[in-house]
């Protein structure tokens, strides 16, 4: 075994003449069970025969593709190595005895020793302010949630009602599931077909306006298609909202003054901007750290990442009804920049990984029983099982050791936030803790770096079989 690069090895693995010719025997029946040979059952041609028919190169090459996960895996054992992807053929050799030599490249769990210094760091943020403004618009947001509609003889504006009757076309074809009568119509929502909105913006009772559409996605197979609008206006409504008093907001909150009111808003927008910005300071911390992080990752547990990550990106995009493709044309991707993105977020959430054990290590964190308790019955409060049947669920799957990474990885990061400072332009110290009353609510136990959690366990327990990149 020889050093490949600091987290790779380089194992080489012999098979002598009697092994590599009781694997030809075994893919030569497993050949003959796929083929139909005249004269003989599936499975019982002799090898020659099977041989002659498939040639010898591909009769070795089904051999070594036999061989390799028992053989690697008994060498990869015998070194006490823990891959933590798919080891990957790097060559094949002969032997003066009729045997082979296997080239296996392992790739191992970076870890590190030293990480740059966190303590004492100062990391700049914006200070958290509540405008007089932005409570006023709470207030008008709440006041429009209990807006009456009234008639109105002017032209329709954004936010206004329009009452429509909407016909969808396709050249002459009428497209019934785009059509709609009496439909009540916020102009500026865009919740219909696009196009319709720019056809209201300044339309009046009784207006007829056509013009060009496109249908949207969920049209299925005529999504994106364009289409015109034939829509009749046969009335405008605009909100009237009501009248802010002491009174108006006893009976439409718990509050009893609009004081109580504006105070209770304004407290919930700072916990809000707090909670915003400890984020914000989290992944600037974590993000100078990975930056300074002296650490090259092998290629093979980038792409095994950038895999996982695509792979519960599909997931999530079927379960929405999008593939990929239409996915990078909705936002304006090409595969290059797309994989360049999905690399480049690998490479930071294997690093954010790595850095947060080695702080792990250095200050000697540990997880008792009391915090995997804790954390599995968080867990089972949102699912519908109990803590006990979770904890029994996880241990069967192997994923108590997972959790417990992930509790540790957490009392690291507190560890690194606790030891920086958040500062403002002027490099004065601020405060970031939420208020007493906010804290029962705080941080909505999550992770809290902000998108650089890794989203593939790529460590301990890959399987054996092997990434063949040679043609053997």
């Amino acid at each position: 075994m020889t050093e490949a690069g600091p987290f790779e090895r380089l194992l080489t693995v012999r098979m002598d003449e009697a092994e590599f010719e009781g694997a030809k025997n075994k893919a030569a029946r497993k050949l003959s069970g796929e083929m139909k040979i005249k004269g003989f059952r599936p499975g019982k041609a002799p090898r020659a025969i099977v041989e002659r028919m498939v040639g010898a190169e591909t009769l070795r090459s089904e051999a070594i593709d036999e061989a390799l996960p028992s053989v690697v895996g008994d060498a990869i054992a015998e070194a006490a190595l823990d891959p933590v992807t798919r080891p990957s053929l790097e060559s094949v050799r002969d032997t003066e005895d009729g045997g082979i030599e296997l080239d296996v490249r392992i790739t191992l769990w970076p870890a590190v020793d030293a990480v740059p210094e966190y303590n004492g760091r100062t990391i700049e943020v914006d200070v958290p302010e509540v405008t007089d403004e932005e409570v006023e618009t709470q207030v008008i947001r709440l006041r429009e949630q209990y807006a009456e509609l009234e008639d109105v003889d002017r032209p329709a504006g954004e936010g206004d009602y329009v009452m429509i009757n909407v016909t969808t076309l396709a050249g002459d074809e009428q497209i019934d599931d785009a059509t709609a009568s009496d439909l009540l119509y916020e102009v500026g929502s865009r919740s219909f077909i696009e196009g319709l909105d720019d056809l209201l913006a300044g339309s009046s009772a009784g207006d007829i306006r056509e013009g060009p559409a496109t249908l949207p996605d969920g049209f299925g197979d005529r999504g994106g298609e364009t289409v015109t609008l034939r829509v009749l206006v046969k009335g405008v409504r605009g909100k009237r909202l009501p009248e802010v008093t002491d009174e108006w907001v006893a009976d439409v909150s718990e509050f009893e003054t609009i004081g109580e009111l504006t105070d209770t808003l304004r407290d919930n927008l700072m916990a809000m901007k707090l909670h915003l910005t400890s984020n914000s300071f989290e992944e600037k911390l974590v993000g100078q750290l990975v930056q300074e992080l002296d650490l090259e990752l092998p290629d093979a547990l980038i792409q095994a990442e950038m895999e996982a990550t695509l792979s519960n990106m599909a997931h999530s995009l079927e379960d929405s009804g999008i593939d990929l493709t239409n996915y990078l044309r909705i936002t304006g991707q090409d595969e290059a920049s797309f994989s360049d993105d999905l690399r480049s977020r690998a490479d930071r959430a294997l690093k954010t990984r790595i850095l947060l054990e080695g702080v792990a290590g250095i200050e000697e964190l540990t997880v008792d029983d009391d915090e995997l308790v804790a954390a599995i019955e968080e867990l089972a409060s949102s699912s519908e099982s109990s803590p006990e049947e979770l904890r029994a669920a996880l241990t069967r799957s192997g994923q108590v050791d997972a959790l417990t990474g992930d509790i540790l990885r957490r009392k690291a990061l507190e560890r690194m936030v606790s030891g920086a400072t958040a500062v403002d332009a002027e490099g004065k110290p601020v405060d970031l803790a939420p208020s007493s009353a906010d804290k029962s609510e705080d941080a909505n136990g999550q992770y809290g770096t902000g998108g650089s959690r890794p989203t593939a366990d790529v460590s301990n327990g890959a399987p054996v079989g092997l990434d063949d990149d040679t043609s053997s």
